[in-house]
């Protein structure tokens, strides 16, 4: 396999003669495929396969078409794809059938100790892997935790992370919530020891970025007593730098450098091509060291593969070979990592690499060398990971680019200094004072980038990926000279319009129930209007709901500014996460129904309204907002508060349209809700989770839902109560429980 060039020079026995002088050369049809730039089919054959699996259900089929074009410049290739096809499709199938042996155990109380790697505990009794809820800050090592066993939760909100799946991904197959240590014995041997060496003369936090740069273990990151303002991951992210804390070709790169300069002055460099089986054995130890990701295995195995191949004497390798086979052996040996958005970023950023020559040469050539690759390799990287990046982090950085660059500036001397201190162990402090100046440097980029605005992005559609497919292939033939500019521009606006002119043409119109747990939290999205009641919270732990739910939804949705925010109350589950709502999202006015002074989560909600300088307003039956032929009234309060409670004193909203009415109560118990007078209502959105205060015969029989949203999770208040339940049953009204169906989304007729 030799590296693909535009111009191909066929020399050897079956060559073709020359046509003799005079006479016409014979003239061959081209295919398709050989009218097409070199790297044109196995590059746009793999993006699509990933990109097809990211957007669909359809793992293995695309992914396997993908990788079958990816090797279409390989004849050789062909068959071992698929013969690799047909032992992944056997691999995925018994993977997915694959019994648990944690499930007689599953929703009891345990004391279990296993080996912990920083991010999962593997038993040896029964043999399995769990995940810790709230993951422990100890030491890879021997752990002793006690908790309930429980079923991971899947994705339940629109936006939302599937963390089941991801950890079955993983091999894991159980959650271990209320997670409390009982013993922890650190890990000995040479992982501790280089742990030690990246810790060794840093402060807490910047230890912590460094072993997620060395090691991609970012769990430090996390810890309160570490990271106090909880800022430094969504710094990164915002910036447009979170890869930096992945491991990657980066560092491989760095380490195969490193140990090519070694062997270079040593005896070994000198006795023919011995250097590169030891060096592959290092790039092993290496894997071994950091632990299995998919974009660290990826990452590796390349290295090996051009190690074994310049070994052998076989020079340089095609990329997009070294790819397909790199690909298919991780998928074999774990089917999920398809649908794993590290694997999908590793392998679409590096297809956006492998065109970074070209897209060089078309910048000014009075501009450095390694000025033009370093700007093509980062716009090219963000350009080709753009969907999944957008799809599943629902943000785009804006400032990429920029802080990309000094970030690599600061990467390129700290990643080898940062794998010297780990070698050298407690001697680590030796170069830590320098690592510690280009760590601060590191986290000034990160949060004076990450300060910058980013682009709010809904869920990518298939129609999204198709558009983007096309500006995919117009953009590489532009690259390989098979496209102009304005047809490049022309695709792209086109692009942008079909994907952005429907949602705005046709506004939404529903009501969202999400799913906040043992909380509150809707969305009303009415002819541009949006509106949002609630915005749950969690009474106990340090999960922000706002920042880690609300939001996402809101932009997964497309939801970028809210019109009204409402705390019908001045509860934790109903308002707590609203203190992020208004922090991260653009808010037009804050309602609320009591100004009280003596609740320190209202206080707290209060100040973000006026630290963003949103207006609040305490809002009385009369008030309402509408939108053409929608309308929002409120209910309640009709005055005073009507008692001390809280729950009492609940803002009622009733939304009316010519064909369509609801009611969301907040906590109003009976019998404040009988002094209403909603009427008629063909949806209703249960009071209180579903309390035996909520919902009373007189209110059912006036209301007369024909169905019934509860919002309720996990809890020990008896939510919702059996003979409300039993009242909603008696008349026929169907009800929908977040708790079992997730998020609820009601359109308006």
């Amino acid at each position: 396999m030799g590296e693909h060039s535009d111009r191909t020079t066929v020399t050897g026995r079956h060559s073709p003669s020359p046509a003799p002088a005079g006479t016409a050369a014979p003239v061959t049809r081209a295919g398709w495929r050989d009218r097409m730039p070199a790297p044109l089919p196995p590059l746009l054959g793999l993006m699509a396969g990933i990109l097809l699996a990211s957007g669909s259900g359809w793992g293995w089929p695309l992914g396997a078409l993908g990788l079958l074009l990816g090797a279409s410049r390989s004849a050789w290739l062909l068959p071992l794809v698929l013969l690799a096809g047909t032992v992944g499709f056997v691999r995925e199938q018994a993977w997915a059938r694959q019994p648990d042996p944690l499930a007689p155990y599953v929703g009891g109380t345990l004391t279990v100790r296993g080996h912990w790697d920083g991010q999962f505990l593997s038993l040896r009794e029964p043999p399995a892997r769990i995940a810790l809820s709230p993951k422990p800050h100890a030491p890879p090592g021997e752990l002793t935790v006690r908790g309930t066993l429980t079923r991971p939760p899947a994705r339940r909100i629109p936006g939302g992370f599937d963390y089941a799946f991801w950890l079955r991904s993983q091999g894991v197959q159980a959650l271990l919530a209320g997670t409390a240590v009982q013993n922890s014995t650190k890990e000995p041997g040479f992982r501790s020891w280089f742990r030690r060496g990246l810790a060794s003369g840093l402060p807490p936090q910047e230890a912590a970025l460094l072993t997620a740069v060395e090691l991609g273990d970012r769990g430090a990151l996390g810890d309160p007593a570490v990271n106090a303002s909880g800022d430094v991951q969504d710094a990164f992210t915002r910036a447009g730098l979170a890869h930096l804390m992945a491991l990657s070709g980066q560092n491989v790169a760095v380490l195969v450098g490193l140990l090519g300069l070694i062997f270079a002055r040593t005896p070994l460099g000198q006795v023919g091509n011995a250097r590169f089986p030891v060096m592959m054995l290092l790039l092993l130890g290496f894997l071994w060291l950091v632990g299995p990701s998919p974009s660290i295995v990826r990452a590796v195995s390349m290295g090996e593969l051009a190690l074994l191949g310049l070994w052998l004497g076989r020079g340089r390798l095609d990329v997009y070979g070294v790819l397909t086979l790199t690909a298919l052996g991780g998928l074999i040996a774990q089917p999920a990592w398809l649908f794993d958005v590290g694997f999908q970023l590793s392998y679409l950023a590096v297809l956006g690499l492998t065109l970074s020559g070209r897209a060089a040469a078309r910048l000014p050539e009075r501009w450095p060398q390694w000025l033009r690759l370093a700007v093509v390799a980062t716009l090219l990287a963000e350009t080709f990971t753009l969907p999944v990046v957008a799809g599943n982090f629902h943000q785009v950085p804006l400032v990429g680019l920029p802080a990309n660059l000094l970030a690599e500036a600061v990467m390129t001397p700290l990643v080898p200094l940062g794998l010297l201190a780990g070698l050298l162990g407690p001697l680590g402090w030796l170069v830590n004072s320098v690592n510690g100046l280009l760590l601060d440097a590191l986290l000034w980029t990160a949060r004076t980038f990450g300060a910058a605005p980013t682009v709010a992005w809904g869920s990518v559609s298939p129609a999204g990926y198709a558009a983007y497919a096309v500006f995919a292939v117009t953009l590489a033939a532009w690259l390989t000279g098979r496209a102009r500019a304005w047809v490049l521009a022309a695709v792209t606006l086109l692009g942008v319009l079909c994907t952005a002119l429907p949602a705005r043409l046709v506004p939404a119109r529903e009501v969202v129930f999400l799913d906040v747990g043992q909380g509150d939290s809707t969305l009303i999205r009415a002819n541009g209007l949006n509106v949002l009641v609630d915005g749950g919270g969690t009474p106990r732990g340090d999960y922000d709901v706002g920042a880690g739910t609300v939001v996402p939804a809101l932009h997964a949705l497309g939801v970028r500014a809210l019109d009204v925010v409402v705390a019908t109350h001045a509860d934790a589950d109903h308002i707590e996460g609203l203190v992020s709502v208004l922090g991260l999202v653009p808010v037009g006015e804050l309602w609320i129904g009591q100004r009280r002074t003596d609740d320190p989560l209202l206080a707290a909600l209060l100040d973000a309204a006026a630290a963003r300088h949103v207006p609040v307003r305490e809002v009385r039956r009369g008030d309402r907002v509408q939108s053409g032929d929608i309308r929002l009234d409120v209910l309640w309060p009709v005055g005073p508060p009507w008692s001390t409670a809280d729950n009492d004193n609940s803002v009622v909203l009733e939304l009316v349209s010519p064909h369509f009415r609801t009611a969301v109560l907040g906590d109003l118990p009976d019998p404040a809700e009988t002094l209403l007078g909603v009427g008629p209502l063909d949806l209703l959105k249960v009071a209180h989770h579903g309390s035996r205060f909520s919902s009373g015969e007189a209110f059912l029989q006036e209301t007369r839902p024909v169905d019934a949203v509860i919002s309720v999770g996990r809890n020990t208040y008896g939510h919702p109560n059996a003979d409300l339940l039993a009242r909603l049953q008696a008349r026929g009204v169907h009800v929908w429980r977040t708790d079992e169906v997730g998020t609820v989304r009601w359109p308006i007729p």
